[in-house]
Formats: structure tokens, C-alpha cells, sequence
């Protein structure tokens, strides 16, 4: 199925708002073997997904494709028509994208999306094409490959989503598939599923791919040449074992650092706790979800059973598990967004009020949230200096120049140039947008900020450069954060105390001291395991330990009665897993574990 891609000169222009021509990707050339795997990295803003979406002759709005030469096969896709590169597009070279649940049609069948470019480009009658649906499903590992493609994109997980479009980007053999960041977007138990299944078929079908990341590690275990990319130009290209255990570029090196898990925070001088001065927070015995509330305090949809923790003044404390686990239904129960069924959430010792309406303004201000996505959080009609100026005039009454002074101090504070005040959001990168997100909670001047996946979404050195600056602002301002993640290596770096979620409840907490030598929660061990290593041969390693056809965490969480994690688990013990609930225990150095067992290994 593979073809020779071969890319000459590329070059992609785009013109700034004064109307001056910028290169995005300039002077750019590789060649890609059939049936191999060529992996575009570089941060954000470097033209790893310009590159991509040239190689089916397609440029984003704004963008120019200026000149060079890219060959598909015996295809000249630059030099061919619009109807050419349609008729091009899904059939001979296919693209799959970050967020499988942003490109599928909530209104229509799986298989109906699966199999329509068969249709669009009468490749196959349906009939046949429904066949190599199902067969597509069963080497992707989808569960019920008969049955699947009858559902719903909202009735599978987001893990399942991202293997179905797979499925689709390959149901027409094409000659390149390029996918765009396919795992980003997944925790890691997840990730390593649909990593084991893309690279299987790819291999199995001898494909040529183009895979774009930022991620090193995954890089490792998917490539098989590596083109390092810095503002639109190439830096370093070779192997992957040779970029990765020998890189020449000084910006190669920065790029393996960044992606190289670094401590960076400490506790605080008032991250103290004493008799007489109650924890910054505690949650105590909550139960929380979605729906209508029950006699018994339960909701309809129930997330969180019986979770209870406490943060400590100038602490950081990380709350990890993956997708579902009920992270950020936390969250969103302490900032006030979604009200608890049970239990009390106390803040300096006192009980906040359930939801934000009922919250005085300064719960309002000493408590808020930074989210994920700052594409999303931002308004995009708004400059930078009026998403900055709305906390400050609302909980501060600052305005006129004083207004002006602290806005500008805000952006010093997050290292952003002052400049940017007049700027809109989407004249902004990504790594700068989510600094605006953290600058405007900043300015009510919390007690406490919630992070909720605050650096899934940006590359590594970005995320390197926003975990620097919440050290330094914890340090200089002694504020407390809840930082949310499913990367086990991101809050080890930042945080003090790490619980973790499993189908809504608290299966461990650690301290940060007990991290390498406590004994852990089975689940806990499942996630360590499942972080990429910057190492070839991992994903091998780990497919070759890991249990075969893990349960869906929705499934395993219906028998949340004994232990929700009993399905998956490698060392239940029957008779006594499966027919007691298991006990809360601590295991020493700090450890509180929800497990029968003495001592997990």
C-alpha cells in the first residue's frame, strides 16, 4: 500500500495583518521510503501541521503555498487541479486528526462516516465496503467489531473514537495516511491501546505515514525517522535511535530535555500545617455527579462516591486518573460549577456554599479555575486587556490608569511583553494564551487555583516554560493549586501530594517523598507503567506485561459494590477481591491505599 513520497523546496507563505508575506515553512525537503513511518517535530508554531496538510495540497486559510514540489506515488499534487487534489484527498492520502470527537458527526452511524469516502470516490459498493469496515475494526481492536459500527460517535470512548477514524482514514488503502497529533488528546492507558493499534496496522499494511507530534516518546516508539522543525525550518533529520540518543542540533537537545521530567516544586515556607490553623481545603465524604438527586443524596449519573482530601496552605496538590475517573467533576465542585449530592467542601475550615450563586465574591475570587483549553476560555472578540481588566474591576474596582498599571503588571508576572494588551486572542500562540488564561486568575488574587489539564494540549517546551512559571508564582506568592492531569510525570514535577481518581473514587494518596519506594495502588502502577519512555522498544515492553483487552473504566465502574478496579486488576486475589469491599489503609511513608492487599507489589 506504501508509496514514495518525495517533498522538493516546500515553501508556505501567509500575510500578517500590515500585509507584509511571512514564511511559515520555508525551503523544506525529505523523502519518505514506502512503508515507512517519517515523525515532523518541533513546537508549536514550528509548520510540522503546514507540512501535513501540503502533502494533500491543501493550505489553511490565510496561507499560500509558494512553491516546491510534493510527490505522492506518481502523483504531482501540487501541480494537479482543486477537482485532482479532491479526488486525491481521502482516497490516495488520508489525515487523521487530533480530536476524533470534533471530526464525526454526532447525527449519523459510525459506519455511515467510516465507509462514505468508499462512496465519495466509487471505490466500492457499500455492501463490500462494510465488510472491510469490520475488518479494519477487528485489526484496530475495537470492541464487537460486528456491532460497533451501528452505533453513535457519543456512545463509544474517546479512545475507541480515535481508532474509528483509523479506520476510516485506511478503508481505501491509501498510499500515504498522515496522522496529526492522534494521541494528544488521550490519557495515557488509553494512549498505549491506540498507539499498539496504529503502529500494528501501519506495519501490517506496509504503509508510508507522516506522523506529527510534539510528543518525543511516543515518537519513539512510532517512527522510524525523525525531522526536527524550528519556525518552518528544518534542523535535524535522521533515525529515530540517532536523534534520540545522539542528537546534533543544540535545538534537538533542547526539544529531548524539555521532554525530560524535571522537579520543580518544593513545599513553601506556609505550607505548614498546624493545630491551630485549619487546612486551605478539605473535602469530606463527597458524593457528586449529574441528573436528579435521589432520596439517598445520589445523582442519576453518579461521578465521585465517598472521595474526601485536604490541601494545605502554599501546597500542591496533584489529582491524576484517566478519562471519566471524575477529575474534573472535582473541580468543578470546589469552584462551585456543579453541586455536591453529599458530603461538605470546607474552605479555611468553614463550608463553602454549594454552588456560585449562593458564594459570597471573595469565595468567588479566592478560588479559581484554569482550563484546558485557553482557545476555548478566551473570548475571542475581546483583547487581552479586557479579559485581564474583568476580574480586576469586578473583585478589585480597579480602573483608569491604575487599571492599565496592573494589567500590565499581570502580563509581566506570566513573562508576557506588555504589548500584548492590545492584542486579541487569536493573534496569540498557544503557549501564550494558556499564560493570559493563568494571568487572569491570577488577577483576583486567589488563595487557590484549580488547574484542570493545563498543559495537555501544548508541546513540551511549552509545557516545560508554563510549569516553570506556576514554581516560581507558587514561590513568590505562596498560592495553592489542585493541579489535574492524567500525566503521572507532570504532577511528580510540580507537586507536593498526588491523589489519584479511579470511576470516581479515591483509590490512593502519596506524598511526593514516597513516590519510588512506597508500596502503591495496583492502579497507580498502572498508570506509572503506561508513561512513554524517551527509549525505543518500550511500547513492545509494555504490550508484552500489560493485560490483554483491558474493560472500559465505565464498565468496570458498575461494580464499584467490591472494588471498581477488580476487572483490570493483575493481582486480584479471588475469594476475597471479588466478594469484600476493599478497606481504606495506609502502608506506610504517607501512603493511604483503598486495597485488600497488605503490600502491592
Amino acid at each position: 500500500m506504501g508509496a514514495i513520497v518525495q517533498v522538493e523546496h516546500l515553501s508556505v507563505t501567509a500575510r500578517d495583518a500590515d500585509g507584509r508575506i511571512l514564511p511559515i515553512v520555508d525551503d523544506v525537503s525529505f523523502r519518505i521510503e514506502p512503508g515507512e513511518v517519517l515523525a515532523l517535530i518541533g513546537e508549536s508554531g514550528s509548520g510540522k501541521t503546514t507540512i501535513a496538510l501540503a502533502l494533500m495540497g491543501h493550505a489553511r486559510r490565510g496561507c499560500r503555498i509558494a512553491s516546491g514540489r510534493v510527490m505522492v506515488g506518481d502523483a504531482d499534487v501540487l501541480a494537479l487541479s482543486e477537482s485532482g487534489q479532491r479526488d486525491l484527498r481521502g482516497r490516495a492520502i488520508s489525515y487523521i486528526a487530533q480530536s476524533a470527537a470534533a471530526s464525526f458527526n454526532p447525527s449519523r452511524t459510525i459506519m455511515d462516516q467510516v465507509i462514505e469516502t468508499t462512496h465519495i470516490h466509487n471505490v466500492m459498493p457499500r455492501a463490500q465496503a462494510e465488510q472491510k469496515a469490520v475488518a479494519l475494526f477487528r485489526e484496530l481492536a475495537l470492541p464487537d467489531p460486528e456491532t460497533i459500527g451501528s452505533r453513535y460517535p457519543h456512545q463509544v470512548s474517546g479512545g475507541q473514537l480515535q481508532r474509528l477514524m483509523a479506520a476510516m482514514a485506511l478503508i481505501t488503502d491509501p498510499a500515504l495516511v498522515i496522522l496529526d497529533e492522534p494521541t494528544t488528546a488521550l490519557d495515557v492507558t488509553t494512549q498505549i491501546e491506540v498507539l499498539h493499534a496504529f503502529r500494528r496496522v501501519v506495519r501490517e499494511r506496509n504503509a508510508t505515514a507522516v506522523y506529527v507530534t510534539h510528543d518525543l516518546a511516543v515518537v519513539a516508539q512510532m517512527a522510524d525517522r525523525i525531522l526536527v522543525l524550528k519556525q518552518g525550518r528544518e534542523r535535524e533529520t535522521g533515525t529515530t535511535a540517532h536523534i534520540i540518543e545522539a542528537p546534533e542540533d543544540d535545538y534537538t537537545r533542547s526539544l529531548i530535555a524539555a521532554a525530560t521530567p524535571v522537579t520543580r516544586s518544593v513545599r513553601t515556607d506556609s505550607a505548614i500545617a498546624t493545630t491551630a490553623q485549619p487546612p486551605l481545603l478539605e473535602v469530606r465524604g463527597l458524593f457528586a455527579g449529574y441528573g436528579k438527586v435521589d432520596t439517598d443524596g445520589m445523582p442519576a449519573v453518579p461521578v465521585l462516591s465517598d472521595l474526601g482530601l485536604t490541601l494545605q496552605r502554599g501546597e500542591s496538590l496533584g489529582v491524576i486518573g484517566e478519562s471519566g475517573s471524575g477529575k474534573t467533576t472535582l473541580a468543578r465542585v470546589i469552584a462551585g460549577l456543579v453541586a455536591p449530592a453529599r458530603g461538605n467542601v470546607l474552605f479555611d475550615g468553614k463550608p463553602l456554599a454549594a454552588t456560585l450563586t449562593k458564594r459570597t465574591r471573595d469565595d468567588l475570587r479566592r478560588i479559581q479555575i484554569v482550563f484546558q483549553m485557553a482557545d476555548t476560555a478566551l473570548n475571542p472578540s475581546h483583547t487581552i486587556a479586557d479579559i485581564l481588566g474583568r476580574p480586576l474591576q469586578l473583585y478589585h474596582g480597579k480602573k483608569g490608569a491604575a487599571l492599565d498599571r496592573r494589567v500590565a503588571e499581570l502580563l509581566d508576572l506570566v513573562q508576557l511583553p506588555a504589548g500584548c494588551a492590545g492584542r486579541l486572542p487569536g493573534g496569540l500562540s498557544g503557549g501564550q494564551k494558556q499564560r493570559v488564561n493563568l494571568a487572569r486568575a491570577l488577577a483576583a488574587e486567589p488563595d487557590l487555583i484549580l488547574c484542570d489539564e493545563v498543559t495537555s494540549a501544548l508541546d513540551t517546551v511549552v509545557a516545560a516554560a508554563i510549569l516553570d512559571l506556576m514554581a516560581d508564582l507558587r514561590r513568590e506568592l505562596g498560592v495553592s493549586y489542585i493541579f489535574i492531569s492524567h500525566d503521572l510525570n507532570t504532577v511528580r514535577a510540580v507537586c507536593d501530594d498526588i491523589v489519584v481518581l479511579y470511576a470516581g473514587r479515591k483509590v490512593e494518596a502519596v506524598p511526593r517523598a514516597s513516590f519510588a519506594d512506597a508500596a502503591h495502588h495496583p492502579y497507580f502502577e498502572l498508570l506509572a507503567s503506561s508513561v512513554p519512555e524517551l527509549r525505543r522498544g518500550w511500547l513492545d515492553e509494555v504490550g508484552a506485561s500489560r493485560m490483554v483487552a483491558l474493560p472500559p473504566l465505565f464498565e468496570t465502574a458498575r461494580g464499584a459494590a467490591l472494588c471498581s478496579f477488580l476487572d483490570r486488576c493483575p493481582q486480584r486475589r479471588a475469594g476475597t477481591c471479588d466478594t469484600t469491599a476493599p478497606p481504606r489503609r495506609r502502608t506506610g511513608g504517607g501512603v493511604e491505599i483503598l486495597c485488600h492487599l497488605d503490600r502491592p507489589r
